[in-house]
């Protein structure tokens, strides 16, 4: 039979106190053999929802309402609980999101893969330990041979992500299930497992189902496309024409809100209005209604069927039923511009830092603990130099480990310097005592990467927003208007205030950052990571809410991100960093554009595209981040660099000016 999956009429609710959510219905698709199927859509709308009934690991509150769920002619939900152990592992597999807690912290690399080669009889303990080591060597893990016998928390997020695809193609399964597989990962690392996978399709003809929210990803790796939106399926067919050709507004809307996919600098990016619908009292008509720019009468009334859009796929639109005096569904209007754009002040810097370095102490073996014996020093970061001016949104950008939120953490005083200065407004920050640093964090703010996990659970909204006041100012005037004036400043609906983190969805969460950072009316905000995890659409509004803040307010801000097309669309200049240096700094346009150090080169050209047409043959960048503590000698990067000589293995470059008035530490400049 051509298809490995068939989905028909898939209904699945989950149980609450405050009613049963609708989290999927009358969901059908299918899955071809050999093919790589794409799932995709905002959080809330079903996508994990369908891989978990496949699986049947639904959350206790959970169960399957109705429908069937074929593999290869069996229905899954007629199996027994052996039957799906037995399916388990054996003939689907899945690579987690996060691998760190996926994998168990307490077991080598070895002995969970031998837990899952169980099954195996007919292989020796020898047989299942060489084909294991097989698998890591075939996902690219170096030296497989001894790093199967080391811990997760030894392995790097990239290097872990690749043994849990190891992992689950151990037993060879007919099916690969990917969930958000690249979330984590920064876009070099995002770059090589969307080559690894696509290899590994290829050489052992799996069959795939990827889901995600990343549309660079999907576009990326996939054949087909499924598009879900609130618990339904919305759009779905070959992955060239629906990119190429959306029929669904929807699916229009989310492609257009992908920052990736707006080449040219915007000041502001396009989003979709409004919210999704509560699930316990889904629409009865077009779920989309509420939210969509071309709905009419119809729309209201009568839930839209699915029609054939052309070229291999169909979309439930009434836009696209017979004989409709409706028009054909065009692009969303470009939003109205932004107010006058605040001018970079050509005074002093607002904050300057020259030659700021940054150690940790090594942790040593008993041998460091004895008395007199010196402990070793570990440079995280090394004459870092940059000046960030009022009004001014400077962009930091790196991979994972390369010294970011380190930096950004001892502008702020949160870690200590080992050197060099960092002065706000002339006054040096270097050196001060808590209680010095104390009045001056009024003036400096900072947004935490993990917009729920930074919030304390015990505190409600209105509490959290007005908790600056506590520390800064506890005398502030009346604590209600406070709280309903930062509300309003972020759009923030008031009824949202007496609510606590968890009852907030990710974009909520960022807006409540945001309102903790502005609450003192700082003249710096440093955000770290400020649209990790969010939706594309999402990401859009958080952006313009910043933009909009910081035209309103004359605000300052230190991006810290490894989303490149987040950082271009919002700053004035871009820093590269590696390895706790800045490798690249100036004009953000310029960088692009034309970039200089073959690291900002190997970052820039490694942004997947939401654009199947424009797929990558290559990986821009091998290999992974050093080790802090075993820097190369010479220039840090040449490892990975396809430009090295043997200048950049022996000597450091040292930072030089280009004509344009950037800086790069190269010896051989790409602009040269």
């Amino acid at each position: 039979m051509p298809n490995l999956v068939e989905i028909r009429d898939l209904n699945v609710s989950f149980g609450t106190g405050r009613g049963d959510v609708q989290a999927l219905r009358n969901v059908s698709f299918d899955v071809p053999r050999g093919k790589i199927v794409g799932i995709v859509g905002e959080s809330g709308s079903g996508k994990s929802t369908v891989i978990w009934a496949m699986m049947q690991l639904l959350a206790e509150n959970g169960r399957i309402d109705g429908g069937e769920i074929r593999f290869d002619g069996r229905n899954l939900l007629d199996c027994d609980a052996e039957q799906l152990r037995a399916f388990r592992g054996a003939q689907a597999s899945i690579v987690f999101q996060d691998p760190m807690t996926s994998q168990i912290p307490m077991k080598t690399y070895l002995q969970q893969m031998l837990d899952i080669a169980y099954r195996r009889k007919d292989q020796s303990r020898a047989e299942k330990i060489e084909h294991a080591i097989r698998m890591m060597n075939r996902v690219g893990i170096p030296d497989p041979e001894q790093r199967i016998r080391q811990f997760p928390h030894q392995f790097s997020g990239g290097m872990r992500q690749r043994t849990g695809i190891a992992m689950a193609l151990l037993m060879h399964p007919q099916l690969l299930i990917a969930d958000e597989p690249t979330t984590a990962l920064d876009v070099t690392m995002e770059a090589q497992v969307i080559h690894l996978l696509r290899e590994l399709q290829r050489e052992f003809r799996t069959t795939m189902m990827i889901v995600s929210h990343n549309l660079g990803l999907v576009a990326e790796l996939c054949d087909e496309i499924v598009v879900m939106y609130a618990g339904e399926v919305i759009e779905r067919g070959d992955i060239q024409s629906v990119f190429a050709n959306p029929a669904h507004p929807y699916t229009r809307a989310l492609i257009e809100c992908d920052p990736a996919r707006v080449l040219e600098r915007s000041r502001y990016l396009p989003t979709i209005a409004g919210e999704l619908p509560d699930l316990r009292r889904p629409p009865a008509a077009c779920v989309f209604v509420s939210r969509c720019p071309h709905a009419f009468a119809r729309c209201q009334v009568e839930k839209p069927s699915f029609h054939n859009a052309g070229h291999g796929h169909d979309a439930a639109c009434h836009l696209l039923a017979v004989n409709t005096a409706q028009p054909a569904v065009q692009t969303l209007p470009a939003p109205p511009p932004l107010a006058t754009p605040v001018p970079v002040s050509q005074e002093a810097p607002l904050i300057s830092v020259r030659n700021l370095r940054v150690s940790y102490q090594a942790r040593g073996g008993l041998a460091a603990l004895l008395p007199g014996k010196p402990r070793a020093e570990i440079d995280i970061l090394i004459d870092v130099s940059l000046d960030l001016r009022k009004g001014e949104t400077l962009g930091l950008v790196g991979e994972s480990g390369s010294g970011k939120t380190t930096l950004g953490r001892s502008i702020l005083g949160l870690v200590p310097a080992k050197g060099g200065s960092v002065t706000l407004q002339g006054r040096e920050l270097v050196g001060l005592s808590e209680g010095e640093f104390r009045p001056l964090r009024q003036n400096m703010a900072m947004m935490f990467q993990d917009p729920i996990g930074s919030l304390s659970p015990r505190q409600n909204v209105r509490a959290l927003i007005l908790e600056p006041f506590d520390v800064h100012r506890p005398q502030a005037g009346d604590r209600d208007s406070l709280a309903e004036r930062l509300a309003d400043m972020v759009n923030l609906p008031r009824e949202l205030l007496n609510r606590y983190p968890h009852q907030l969805s990710g974009g909520q969460a960022r807006r409540v950052g945001v309102a903790r950072a502005l609450a003192l009316e700082p003249r710096l905000i440093i955000a770290d990571e400020p649209t990790a995890g969010l939706d594309v659409s999402v990401q859009g509004d958080v952006l313009n809410l910043m933009r909009s803040l910081q035209v309103e307010h004359g605000l300052t801000y230190l991006i810290i991100s490894h989303n490149l097309p987040v950082v271009r669309h919002i700053s004035d200049r871009l820093a590269i960093m590696y390895l706790g240096r800045i490798v690249e700094q100036g004009d953000c346009e310029a960088i692009f554009n034309r970039p200089a150090h073959p690291y900002t080169k190997a970052l820039v050209d490694g942004i997947p595209r939401p654009d199947p047409t424009q797929r990558r043959q290559l990986v821009s960048i091998e290999g992974e981040v050093p080790s802090v503590a075993r820097r190369p000698s010479g220039c840090e990067f040449h490892a990975r660099c396809r430009y090295a000589t043997d200048l950049c293995r022996i000597d450091a470059p040292e930072e030089r000016a280009l004509a344009d008035g950037r800086l790069v530490r190269c010896h051989y400049p790409l602009t040269d």
